[in-house]
Order: structure tokens, then C-alpha cells, then sequence
């Protein structure tokens, strides 16, 4: 292995496993309230009938879940990215090495289908019932284009939001919170489109029990575009300049590992009256 992977590996494997923890965590969520409010058995989903209620219920769920990994110790020290599409937009701005993508990448993956593979050993009748389905994400009953075109959307919303609040010294500690609530809405009201992903590995987590392979080129593509896109937006409307670095949250303790220059967004924001 090459000399310059073996020390980066070496300094900031923490930060690896951190990512794999993050997505594991946000699976093991989404499979335990996916059997919760949509197995038939289960009480909770024969107390609401109504669809839109219990997607409002997830999105709530997970918008939470969300939030409470990016504001934990683990997500201040590791920028909380649990999203391969996150980290390769970041990559692509520069605020990231290249090997360190990779081992992120390959965390996310591996910690995401960790977490769904967990619940399956607790919950596996249930979670593999067809309501539930691993909690896996397929376009809806508009169709494959309709549900690629809405992955596009939703996540170039994201990354766009990201980058404006990220880069912003006051916006910036309250990034993980308009995220999480970028969950919810999403879950709530585009999830019949897409399934709401966002997330290559998220999908490919639930892909693999499920055994469903032939859509999962969506959500390998469509997320990342639109993120790469939302990106280049920003580049031509504020510039490199403007990228400071590649945490969600940065008003804490925790190093980072990134080619980061927070400090100079701090320093002007302590200078301004």
C-alpha cells in the first residue's frame, strides 16, 4: 500500500468509522420506524390508516435522526457527511482529499449496510414483509424518469442549502437543524416520487437484502448530480473563495481534517461590527 494511504489511514481512521456509525445509526433508525408505522402487525401503523400521517411521522423520525448525528461528538469531528453524494461534492470543491473521499465513501457503504443488517437479524420477518421491504427506496407510481428527475431536485435543494448556511459565520451552527427538517418535508411530501433517498449508500444498504438492483442506478446518479450541480451553481454565484470547508457544523471543538478555512470565515465574522 502506498506510503502516503497508510498515513492517512493511519491519522484519520477516527474519522472513518465515525462516518460508518453515522449511516449505520440512520439505518438502524429508518428500518425500526419503517416496521413501527408500516408493518401491518404493528400497532402503531393500524392506529394510522392514512399514508400522509405516517409519512409525516417518519419524516419526523428521521429528520431527528438526522440532526441528532450531525450535532453529536461524532458528527462535529467528522462533518457528519453520511452520504457518499455529500462527500464527492465536497471532493470536487476541493475541500477534501481525494483518499480520504475514498475511505469515506467506503465507510458510508459499509456502515449503512452494517445497520440495516443488524435490524435484520432483530426484526427480520418484519422488516422483510413487502410493506416494509427493508425500508428500500424504488421510484414511485409515476414512473422511473419522474423519480430520477425528482432525486435531481430535492438533492441539488440540499446541497444547496449546505453551502449557503456552511459557508455563513452566523448560518453555520444551524446547518444540521434546516437539514433535518430538509428530511422531514422530503420524507413527507416527495417520498412517493422517489422514495427519498438522497444517498447512494442509504439505498445500496437496502438494496442488498431486498434484493432490488434494477433501480438502484438512480440513486447512485441522480443524487450526486444534483449535488454536483447545486455545486457548480454556487461556484459561478459566490466563487471558490467562498468555500470555507466541509464540516456541517464548525462552531465546536472537534478538529478537522479537511483543507479547511474556517478560521478566516471566523476571523472576518469577529471583525465585522
Amino acid at each position: 500500500m502506498d506510503k502516503a494511504v497508510v498515513e492517512v489511514l493511519k491519522h484519520h481512521w477516527p474519522e472513518y468509522l465515525m462516518e460508518a456509525a453515522g449511516l449505520g445509526l440512520f439505518m438502524i433508525s429508518a428500518a425500526l420506524f419503517g416496521v413501527l408505522l408500516e408493518y401491518p402487525g404493528a400497532a402503531v401503523h393500524q392506529a394510522l390508516p392514512h399514508p400522509f400521517l405516517r409519512r409525516l411521522l417518519m419524516g419526523l423520525a428521521m429528520g431527528s435522526t438526522a440532526i441528532s448525528i450531525i450535532y453529536s461528538p461524532w458528527g462535529k469531528q467528522s462533518g457528519a457527511h453520511i452520504n457518499p453524494s455529500i462527500t464527492l461534492t465536497f471532493c470536487r470543491l476541493g475541500k477534501i482529499a481525494v483518499w480520504d473521499a475514498v475511505f469515506y465513501v467506503t465507510a458510508q457503504f459499509v456502515g449503512g449496510l452494517t445497520g440495516i443488517l443488524l435490524v435484520t437479524m432483530l426484526l427480520g420477518m418484519a422488516l422483510s414483509h413487502p410493506a416494509v421491504n427493508y425500508v428500500a427506496t424504488v421510484p414511485g407510481p409515476r414512473g422511473v424518469a419522474v423519480g430520477f428527475a425528482a432525486e435531481v431536485v430535492i438533492s441539488f435543494f440540499l446541497m444547496t442549502m449546505v453551502l449557503w448556511t456552511t459557508n455563513n459565520r452566523y448560518w453555520n451552527r444551524y446547518t444540521g437543524l434546516f437539514a433535518g427538517m430538509l428530511v422531514a418535508t422530503y420524507i413527507t411530501l416527495e417520498a412517493p416520487l422517489s422514495g427519498m433517498s438522497m444517498n447512494p449508500a442509504r439505498s445500496f444498504a437496502s438494496a442488498v437484502p431486498a434484493q432490488l438492483w434494477s433501480m438502484l442506478w438512480v440513486y447512485f446518479t441522480a443524487p450526486t448530480l444534483g449535488m454536483l450541480l447545486a455545486a457548480e451553481t454556487y461556484l459561478r454565484v459566490k466563487g471558490a473563495h467562498q468555500v470555507y470547508c466541509a464540516k456541517y457544523h464548525h462552531e465546536n471543538s472537534k478538529r478537522c481534517i479537511f483543507r479547511c478555512r474556517y478560521g478566516e470565515l471566523a476571523a472576518a465574522g469577529e471583525a465585522s461590527p
